[in-house]
């Protein structure tokens, strides 16, 4: 039996949708068993959520949809839930499965107040507690009335909330322990050079060792996904290039990829022969700057200036052609903004030439110390398994041996006609997570050196409508960022504007993993391991509003969990439990 098949046998009441790039609606009764049987039975493994998405379809209800990958077969599917009712509204969580769920459905319910049944943490991800509404719902009140700007200080809650399923079918309230009164828990961050961004750290430590970490995101408040449903598709593309920054252009590729496949749109050789070395030179300056900080964050200076003497080299490549250093505005749908620079071909062939034999000294400086190796080889140790669960790919995920590279799992561009090898370690540490990178600008330059001689003759830009509108239906595309699998979801009712366009983030994979493979170490690997993961803060909260308010006591409504002051039943609480 084909997929189809076998998920409507397992599911009868199951209804497909061809539209865009198809879909099964599943009744929120059997969700969860059919996620438990597709990632459990042996001949299908779905162990991969690479996409979860929070979705308002106004009267049909509330809910989520969820892209799935098996690491076996390769195979993928898209499944979709809702609940109808928008007041008590709740689905099952599917953390316990797929462990990358559980901040993933803390988002949806920041944005949404859908509630996650059995999830453990059931506080709101990046917006304060008191905050009024769920932002990402079609009738949310955007005035500023609904949520002026408070300038007083969050409390940190010691517990969280969470809702379980009984056995009768009723759904009780419990408060779960975070941090005990007698644990000794220091901050590390917003404000903090090696956090990489404004990510901040409750860290529980005995001694130096860390017993328990809980991530706080939301720092960085922008409302990018709100956004992009009040903007023409063409004006969408320029939000992109301020999530990851370091990924600007492979962001950008990944929108327009979207955007074109909903179109029906196949654009040029040449287009394609550019935005692939593009995106290799963009792969290669954010490597470099990885190198540049995780040697500034070990105290290796001399490294550090190394690192951004030559990344400087490539940015000037950069700007020759797009106009820009940080911020890379050039693809578009349809093409590239402009036709490369005249000397874009020479420039590209001296930077080959250059940074192979200089990387060689970088090992020399750092790779061989005798410190930086103890420090980093048996640190931090993130299991094939887990990478998989939490969805840490990019070169997080190749570190503790998943072959999870997007060029090679859906080749998109040139990346089914070059050859290059994914580089692979199994040790999964901070050391093996370090030499992917190390390595894999050694395979950009290779992949940009097969290409660069070769660009064919061809027009840069398709000529596309004035005003463009994507086929009703909902569509899926993914690029290998800088730090690895950065999606576009788009749902399309036709129209001028997105009706939802989600971005799968790189950097919130990473960061959910960090109190898994921080328990044990002691409080300076904290330091090694941030920074081999590489992720980038402003890419993790994409969607967050910009300004802080004060909510009202509804502490029995499921669609209101976790927006309340916990102090004075946080003792009771625990005696419930």
């Amino acid at each position: 039996m084909n997929l189809q098949e076998i998920i409507t046998a397992k599911v009868p009441g199951a209804v497909y949708t061809e539209a865009g790039d198809g879909m099964f609606t599943i009744p929120v009764e059997q969700f969860h068993d059919l996620a438990r049987y597709l990632h459990d039975d042996p001949a299908l493994r779905f162990d991969f959520l690479r996409s979860l998405t929070g979705m308002d379809w106004g009267e049909e209800g509330l809910g989520a949809v969820y892209h799935l990958e098996s690491t076996a077969t390769g195979e993928n599917v898209v499944l979709k839930v809702l609940t109808p009712s928008r007041e008590q509204c709740g689905l099952p969580t599917v953390s316990d499965i797929w462990k990358g769920a559980e901040l993933n459905e803390r988002e949806v319910f920041d944005f949404f107040g859908i509630g996650f049944i059995n999830h453990p943490d059931m506080r709101r991800l990046y917006l304060r507690d008191d905050w009024v509404g769920y932002p990402l719902r079609k009738d949310y009140d955007q005035s500023g009335e609904t949520n002026p700007l408070r300038m007083t200080n969050e409390v940190a809650h010691d517990s969280s909330p969470s809702y379980e399923l009984q056995p009768d079918g009723s759904i009780i309230r419990r408060r779960n322990v975070l941090f005990e009164e007698d644990e000794y828990v220091i901050n590390i961050g917003p404000q903090h050079p090696a956090t990489h961004g404004v990510l901040r750290f409750r860290v529980s430590l005995e001694g130096e060792i860390i017993k328990k970490l809980d991530v706080h995101c939301g720092y960085i408040h922008r409302g990018i996904e709100k956004l992009c449903e009040s903007l023409t598709y063409p004006q969408t593309l320029a939000l992109t290039d301020r999530l990851d920054y370091l990924g600007a252009s492979q962001n950008r590729h990944a929108l327009c990829m979207c955007i074109e496949k909903g179109l029906g749109v196949e654009v040029s050789e040449r287009v394609q022969y550019i935005r692939t070395i593009m995106d290799e030179l963009q792969r290669i300056d954010s490597h470099l700057l990885f190198f540049s900080c995780l040697c500034m964050d070990m105290g290796a200076l001399t490294a550090f200036f190394y690192g951004f003497r030559d990344r400087e080299k490539v940015l000037d490549i950069l700007e020759q052609t797009t106009g820009g250093r940080l911020i890379q505005a050039y693809n578009t749908i349809g093409g590239v903004q402009a036709d490369i620079h005249p000397e874009f071909v020479k420039k590209v062939k001296e930077l080959i030439k250059y940074l192979r034999p200089v990387l060689k000294e970088y090992h020399e400086i750092f790779t061989g110390n005798v410190i930086a190796q103890q420090r980093l080889k048996g640190t931090g140790v993130l299991t094939r398994e887990d990478a998989v669960s939490f969805g840490a790919t990019g070169g997080t995920g190749r570190a503790s041996g998943w072959a999870c590279d997007v060029r090679k799992r859906h080749p998109y561009a040139m990346y089914g006609k070059v050859d290059f090898r994914e580089v692979l370690f199994t040790e999964g540490d901070c050391f093996a997570r370090y030499m992917v990178r190390m390595e894999e600008i050694l395979e950009s330059l290779r992949i940009i050196e097969q290409l660069i001689d070769n660009i064919p003759e061809g027009e840069y830009q398709l000529k596309m409508k004035p005003v463009i509108r994507v086929p009703e239906g909902s569509y899926y595309a993914a690029v290998e960022g800088s730090r690895g699998e950065f999606g576009v979801y788009l749902e399309s009712r036709g129209d001028k504007s997105p009706y939802r366009l989600k971005f799968r983030s790189t950097g919130l994979p990473l960061v959910s993993c960090m109190d898994t493979i921080t328990r044990g170490a002691k409080i300076a690997d904290l330091i090694a391991i941030g920074g081999t993961l590489d992720y980038v803060v402003p890419d993790v909260p994409l969607e967050d509003e910009p300004a802080v308010g004060l909510s009202g006591d509804d502490l029995g409504e499921l669609h209101r969990i976790g927006q309340y002051d916990d102090r004075e039943d946080r003792e009771s609480d625990r005696k419930l439990i």
